[in-house]
């Protein structure tokens, strides 16, 4: 997809560089140009600004591209999300535990055939596209073959992905059992086949504390410590029973954090889903570590797990970034998840202004996964991925949208009402994909 021409998008730009924190309005952090251009060289931005200021730079042979009424923004990051479940999403009536055994064990036992597991893939990643995702950290499956074909079906397309293969020795079927060697083994080769391998990364997988013996849990953290620059990715204190569950298994643990904080696992690169049932110990050794929360507001709502106080995880200094969860989660599309982020805010007696959504889905989520050097907003020098959102994406929306006056307004109709239809166009290192 690289291309060593020079490209050029005039547009509505919007992004962040740097937290806007939750009061209004931010000062510093919001960068909107009403009439702007994008400059891409070999995948990479190389300028942004006013298009008064811009197009009369442009080298004559430059390629731009217009969109009228429309808004650019970064790509968006999903921080969780498992692309086995892609089709038991919308999945009825039950809570977490019950959830893994009436749903996800059956239907991830499917994924030792490479075949699906590539036909999957390939939905997957094409949905995320569809919805204006270009980075997401992804669950595979037990079977090595599940992230094979992940990674295939996502170097094909040149995306920046991370994955990995979960790593499960106990409290599950059988056939979907490895054991702490198998699983150290396993991961290791794929840890030497995939990760650095054009933008693909690797997350060590263990799926919860309560599917992982305290062997295996410690041959993760043999893996995180041979490969330094691996990331760890699992699920925390997400339902109460879950909890509770975790307190039998480990008796000796603090907390359900501090089952991992023992086997060495947080640290900078450690992603955790859900947090919602944190003391304050636990938030200060999140923010301590490093690691980073995957705030799940639509799973989180399905489920019935309960709600993440954004405010006190801020407050504490930890890193968060959004994640859609699915199949838990009812929809891939970011902008529908900050929907649900707003009204957990809402019932928490918060507020949560578009600019700090757009934030967590962008550079935040970056942030989170310590890829802000690279994506996260359209600075010069970061990667050419971005998102042309549509004004007139759907009919109630091009009306709401007439009685906004500020782009304040104008995002936060996008992101309560906006959904795949709102995207019009996917890029990624500057070349359209969808």
């Amino acid at each position: 997809m690289k291309s060593s021409r020079c490209k050029a998008f005039r547009s509505a730009i919007l992004h962040l560089l740097g937290d806007p924190g939750h009061d209004f309005p931010p000062q510093q952090q919001v960068e909107y140009l009403e009439d702007g251009v994008l400059v891409v060289e070999n995948g990479h931005i190389t300028q942004i600004g006013s298009a008064d200021s811009l197009l009369g730079q442009l080298p004559a042979d430059c390629e731009l591209e217009t969109f009228p009424d429309q808004l650019i923004i970064p790509g968006l990051i999903d921080t969780h999300i498992h692309y086995p479940q892609t089709d038991m999403i919308a999945a009825y009536g039950e809570q977490l535990l019950e959830w893994l055994e009436t749903y996800t064990f059956p239907t991830e036992k499917q994924f030792s055939d490479s075949a699906l597991a590539r036909e999957v893939a390939d939905f997957f990643l094409d949905e995320l596209l569809r919805n204006g995702t270009t980075t997401a950290l992804v669950f595979g499956t037990v079977h090595p073959a599940s992230v094979e074909a992940f990674f295939s079906a996502a170097e094909a397309r040149k995306l920046r992905m991370i994955a990995g293969k979960v790593m499960m020795d106990r409290n599950c079927p059988s056939d979907l059992q490895d054991t702490p060697e198998s699983s150290y083994q396993e991961s290791k080769a794929l840890i030497e086949k995939w990760h650095k391998r054009g933008r693909l990364l690797y997350a060590v997988t263990p799926r919860f504390a309560p599917t992982s013996s305290p062997e295996q849990l410690t041959k993760a953290g043999q893996l995180l410590r041979e490969y330094p620059d691996t990331y760890l990715h699992t699920h925390v204190a997400e339902n109460p029973a879950e909890v509770a569950w975790v307190r039998e298994l480990f008796p000796t643990s603090r907390s359900y954090l501090d089952v991992y904080q023992q086997h060495g696992l947080l640290q900078p690169r450690s992603v955790l889903a859900h947090c919602l049932h944190l003391d304050d110990t636990d938030k200060q050794c999140m923010a301590e570590s490093g690691a980073a929360a995957a705030f799940c507001p639509s799973s989180n709502l399905f489920i019935g797990s309960g709600l993440f106080d954004l405010h006190a995880a801020k407050t504490w200094g930890m890193r968060v970034g959004l994640g859609t969860d699915v199949g838990a989660g009812t929809s891939f599309s970011l902008l529908q998840t900050f929907a649900d982020a707003y009204k957990t805010m809402q019932l928490l007696g918060n507020k949560l202004s578009p600019y700090q959504g757009l934030y967590l889905a962008t550079l935040g989520g970056a942030e989170a996964l310590y890829l802000d050097d690279k994506i996260g907003n359209l600075v010069p020098g970061k990667e050419a991925d971005f998102v042309v959102l549509n004004f007139r994406g759907t009919p109630l929306l091009e009306r709401r949208l007439q009685h906004c006056h500020s782009i304040h307004d104008k995002l936060f109709a996008l992101m309560m009402l906006g959904d795949d239809r709102s995207v019009a166009a996917t890029y990624i290192l500057g070349e359209r994909c969808k």
